[in-house]
């Protein structure tokens, strides 16, 4: 009949966004999470050694690697000591473990006064089914929430 691809989606505007679904009206103004979020963050398997996790990271130039499952599902984050752990040890014994994410249909000015309040400096960024979408700094959230003072 000519029409393009045609998709049925019932769970609203929120989730559509976080689909990073085209949007318009109120949401289509302002960047979330998901916009910006990098997503060339290193990841590794629970079962990775560290060794190997570690050269990875530093070749991309990162100081953390998400560990996660099969079906990228976070299931931890390796930095700092843990990352620097005996390169023996696999990701799963030394990564910190259910780190806390953003959903991408977050609006970046409300991560920005998230981050700052609690003078967070990284955070992931996952769907609703903890599948890891990016990575996102501080720097970037401030830049792309614009140079304003936080609310409240």
């Amino acid at each position: 009949m000519g029409y393009g691809p045609v998709h049925r989606y019932a769970a609203g505007k929120a989730d559509w966004a976080a689909a990073g679904w085209e949007r318009e009206g109120r949401l289509d103004d302002q960047p979330f999470a998901g916009d910006v979020a990098r997503r060339d963050v290193p990841t590794c398997r629970p079962d990775e050694p560290i060794a190997v996790v570690r050269a990875r990271v530093e070749a991309a130039g990162w100081d953390r690697a998400v560990v996660v499952n099969h079906g990228r599902i976070v299931m931890g984050l390796l930095r700092g000591s843990r990352l620097a752990a005996d390169g023996a040890m696999v990701a799963e014994q030394a990564m910190h473990p259910a780190p806390s994410t953003f959903r991408p249909s977050l609006p970046v000015r409300e991560l920005r006064d998230h981050m700052r309040k609690k003078d967070v400096q990284h955070v992931l960024v996952t769907d609703s089914d903890g599948v890891l979408i990016g990575a996102l700094d501080r720097a970037t959230v401030e830049a792309a929430a614009g140079s304003s003072v936080a609310a409240g």
